[in-house]
């Protein structure tokens, strides 16, 4: 008699935890993470994330832990950890070999394991699974499954959540492949793609981020260029969007923890297989450029006005990786703070979602809860509600003399601001 499925996820963060909750309406669920804290605020139906409301943890059958023994219990497991990379723009694969590292020591005869994380095409296989082989002494494809599901959860975005998104699954053979899609079949409502392969299904989620990374870099490489012959980018962009098949993408800090990481996985596989990749590369280049970009056209329109940039005082507004959410990794604006402080510029930022206390233990940054003074420039870095519904009147109050704004969104009415500018 085949056993009842328990499901187990490692790693509740944005990914982990709505999946967890979805399988938990219909299975039993083991949810582990290291981070006590977090398991705690779960366990009181909060998610820390911010994206789940508390409905979301009732009527669920879901037990949080962090110690992993309680993992053993289940006999489908899912490792959603984050992989970013190092200083060196190297992907950082520790938290995911780790978890499999754990996982192993608990696997049993008739299990099954699906990675879900980031990773380049050929990091299930050549990376992960010799380590489940490794700690849990069976061997993969005869005792045990696996596959890869990459995930597909958008920060924030309510309409689009976990159930809703066209999920691709992927197993280590046709009949791992057909128990995979069952499990998640079971609670994805927009269907499931079956990759013909594991590396296939590695490469598609790699290349979506890869994908969109390139075409901002197009758009702000863009931007450079018409800000240097003074025309509106704004302006170009829907001028070009009345044709049917121009894709209108738009300039900005490409920041988060998938558009900004998952090129350089891209592109450590293709060095390693001895092919230095030039477009993604050239990519990055371009959007890792922007925050300098932006801060040179701060100084320059303080010295314009005649203010001492080191005398001068500047509001930033916002430093989360995209509006609403309270998802603070790998935020650009983080990099336009510190360009700025370069300069000797006194920064002050503000953002009604970052946590004040974790943006200053990741970055050394202090968000303030409200503004404290005039500034002679205000950077509207995120688009948050809050800010796109201020009115010039707000704006002024803020200001030294004139407003002096710089949008990098491009969400406020530019025809209300004598000085303004924009990407």
């Amino acid at each position: 008699m085949t056993p009842p499925t328990i499901i187990s996820v490692t790693g509740l963060g944005y990914v982990g935890l709505p999946l967890a909750l979805e399988f938990a309406k219909k299975y039993k669920v083991i949810g582990f993470d290291i981070n006590q804290e977090r398991v705690a605020l779960m366990e009181k139906g909060i998610d820390p994330s911010n994206e789940l409301s508390s409905e979301a943890f009732n009527g669920v059958d879901i037990t949080f832990t962090t110690k992993f023994e309680d993992v053993s219990t289940a006999n489908f497991h899912i490792i959603g950890v984050p992989t970013d990379i190092d200083k060196n723009k190297v992907p950082n694969l520790n938290p995911l070999l780790s978890a499999s590292q754990s996982i192993g020591k608990i696997l049993k005869k008739g299990d099954t394991v699906v990675y879900e994380s980031t990773v380049y095409p050929g990091c299930t296989e050549e990376d992960c699974v010799p380590i489940l082989e490794k700690y849990s002494g069976l061997k993969a494809g005869i005792d045990f499954d696996f596959g890869y599901s990459p995930e597909r959860i958008v920060p924030g975005d309510k309409i689009k959540t976990v159930t809703k998104i066209l999920k691709i699954v992927s197993g280590n053979s046709p009949a791992a492949l057909k128990k995979i899609a069952a499990v998640y079949g079971s609670i994805i409502e927009a269907g499931l793609h079956q990759a013909p392969s594991i590396k296939v299904a590695e490469a598609a989620k790699v290349i979506e981020n890869t994908q969109r990374d390139i075409n901002i870099s197009l758009m702000n490489e863009l931007a450079i260029i018409f800000d240097k012959m003074g025309i509106d980018t704004q302006a170009v962009i829907e001028a070009a969007g009345t044709k049917w098949n121009f894709h209108k993408y738009q300039p900005g800090l490409v920041g988060g923890h998938c558009i900004s990481v998952d090129p350089f996985y891209l592109i450590h596989k293709a060095k390693k297989i001895g092919i230095d990749p030039q477009v993604i590369a050239a990519g990055r280049r371009v959007n890792d450029y922007i925050p300098t970009f932006i801060a040179k056209r701060v100084v320059q329109s303080l010295i314009e006005k005649n203010i001492n940039p080191g005398q001068a005082n500047v509001l930033v507004m916002g430093i989360t990786f995209k509006e609403d959410v309270s998802d603070i990794r790998n935020s650009k604006v983080i990099d336009l703070v510190k360009e700025l402080q370069d300069y000797s510029i006194a920064v002050e930022v503000i953002d009604p979602y970052g946590d004040p206390a974790e943006v200053w233990h990741e970055y050394k940054v202090k968000v303030q809860p409200a503004p404290t003074k005039k500034y002679d420039a205000i950077i509207l870095a995120v688009g948050h509600q809050e800010y796109k519904k201020m009115t010039y009147a707000e704006f002024k109050k803020l200001s030294v003399e004139e407003v002096n704004l710089f949008d990098i969104k491009g969400v406020v009415d530019a025809s209300l601001f004598p000085n303004y500018w924009r990407l």
